[in-house]
């Protein structure tokens, strides 16, 4: 069995993937939540919160687990898993994508979000006066963020919790990696054929051009935490077992 880490993205927090973790804690691995700072109960400044302090946090995590990890990213968090890999690369396990960035080096979140042609969220963003953070209108949370979770008190409630100030930092800074250490550690990709924020299309591309050593696909929007979490816990037992069935 594997020690897990999930990692939110962009406006989200570590509740969106406790119910993940109870699932994956239940079958025997080790899974745990953190939120990135500024996030959730991280009461870090929206001035310090950039991509490196993401990788940061996540590098602290890692570390005080005692042996290698699994780290699992969604959306933006795609970005961040690669880069700690690049930083601590033999303390990861493997590399588990879910609907997320998959950048080569010199990349950005932006520049990928830019280049899909069939992503609906960036033309829709608020940006503040200064463009240091962005923010989503709730409309647009319902519509390109929760669009296949039915609707109901559970699903404003999820609206509710994406109503925050979101630095705009980690989608600029690019990404660097080296095929030594990034490149060395393994990965799979969870797809999401439904999303409407990081296209099917931007994800295959994502995935051909970097070594992915499998790949799974979910009919699912951006969000499958939220609305099938059960099937993305299997899916990612069955990723994680790839690397524990190589040993």
């Amino acid at each position: 069995m594997s020690n897990l880490i999930l990692i939110h993205g962009a406006w989200g927090g570590a509740w969106e993937f406790k119910e993940i973790a109870d699932r994956l804690n239940q079958t025997g691995h080790s899974a745990q939540v953190i939120d990135l700072p500024g996030h959730g109960d991280d009461a870090t400044p929206l001035s310090a919160v950039t991509q490196d302090a993401y990788v940061q946090a996540v590098v602290e995590a890692a570390d005080a687990i005692d042996g290698p990890v699994v780290l699992v990213g969604h959306s933006l968090a795609g970005t961040v898993i690669s880069q700690v890999a690049e930083r601590v690369p033999t303390a990861i396990e493997r590399l588990v994508y879910v609907a997320a960035v998959l950048p080569k080096d010199g990349e950005t979140v932006l520049g990928l979000m830019q280049s899909d042609g069939d992503g609906e969220l960036l033309p829709r963003l608020q940006f503040s006066a200064d463009e240091s953070y962005v923010t989503v209108e709730p409309s647009d949370v319902r519509e390109i963020f929760l669009h296949d979770l039915r609707e109901g008190e559970q699903r404003e409630g999820y609206v509710r919790r994406f109503a925050m100030k979101q630095t705009t930092q980690p989608f600029t800074a690019p990404a660097r990696l080296s095929e030594e250490a990034f490149g060395s550690v393994p990965k799979s990709y969870i797809r999401c054929s439904l999303d409407k924020i990081l296209s099917p299309a931007l994800q295959t591309r994502m995935i051909s051009g970097t070594k992915v050593e499998r790949v799974f696909t979910l009919e699912s929007g951006h969000f499958p935490l939220l609305s099938v979490p059960k099937r993305l816990a299997e899916v990612i037992s069955e990723a994680v077992e790839v690397s524990t069935s190589a040993l």
